[in-house]
């Protein structure tokens, strides 16, 4: 893994710079495990649905496998490849059965790995088992909060949880955000953290760079008249002179909490996260 800074020939580039992962193969993504994507932002008869997104780089879905349940069939990763719509890698893997699917990569995975998903499955970085077979203290990815249902905690560039302990049928995960919960411990999921951890450390450098990816401009609400924005207007420039920062329609934001009060999940929850 290494970061690209560029020369500094250029305005744009003076700042900029890339994610290049070693590892990754040289080929075009398997057809077969690709979907179309369609544009959800934008504007609906002419008015703006969604502010700040639309147009960008045209992309195809990547079929991403988050259960794994090909069981005690070992696979064969053959190529390392980037994924437009996820800050990670992804691996496609070939098992022995011939079917080839897309998962995770998790650091360390490499071409030529074998990888293996089961109860059976041994200790081994990218290997995906039951969270009661993984010894304590181990890091681990692509969590399931409902047995079956498939991975949905940790799963973006370098993320990962840590397994604190087993405590009778609930297993305690600590959060890399240090909340505390608890899963159930026969959820599947994924030995070691996600790859591409210095995706953080990127540089736009440009604003064109976030144009390809849909993101549009955003404007200041204080650079804006009060008649646009409850921050708006005054002669120069001051703060947004409330004690609360709000939206353009007027309602909070930044800090207000839009958790419901009793929601039922709040039991697995042992330590909240800390909130910086």
């Amino acid at each position: 893994m290494a970061i690209k800074v560029y020369k500094k020939n250029t305005a744009g580039r003076r700042n900029m710079s890339i994610v290049k992962p070693d590892d990754l193969t040289k080929k075009k993504p398997e057809k077969s495990l690709l979907a179309p994507m369609t544009q959800k932002a934008g504007r609906s008869h002419g008015k703006i649905s969604t502010r700040h997104q639309g147009g960008g780089h045209k992309r195809r879905y990547r079929l991403v496998d988050f259960k794994q349940q090909k069981f005690d069939i070992p696979g064969k990763i053959i190529a390392i490849e980037r994924d437009p719509n996820r800050s990670a890698l992804i691996a496609l893997v070939s098992y022995k059965d011939g079917d080839k699917r897309y998962v995770l990569a998790s650091e360390g995975m490499k071409q030529d790995v074998e990888i293996v998903s089961g109860e059976s499955a041994p200790i081994k970085k990218g290997n995906r088992t039951v969270l009661r077979n993984i010894p304590s203290g181990t890091i681990i990815s692509n969590i399931e909060l409902v047995v079956g249902k498939g991975g949905q905690l940790s799963r973006s560039a370098g993320s990962g949880a840590t397994l604190m302990a087993i405590d009778g049928k609930m297993a305690q995960l600590k959060m890399s955000s240090n909340e505390i919960r608890l899963v159930s411990k026969d959820c599947y999921a994924t030995i070691g953290k996600v790859s591409n951890f210095e995706h953080s450390a990127e540089k736009i450098g440009k604003a064109g760079r976030n144009r390809w990816k849909g993101k549009r401009p955003e404007v200041r609400g204080s650079a804006m008249n009060p008649v646009d924005h409850p921050h708006g207007g005054g002669e120069g420039r001051q703060g947004i002179g409330l004690k609360h920062p709000k939206t353009p329609w007027g309602k909070p934001a930044l800090g207000k909490k839009t958790r419901k009060k009793k929601r039922y999940s709040d039991k697995f929850i042992v330590k909240r996260r800390v909130k910086k």
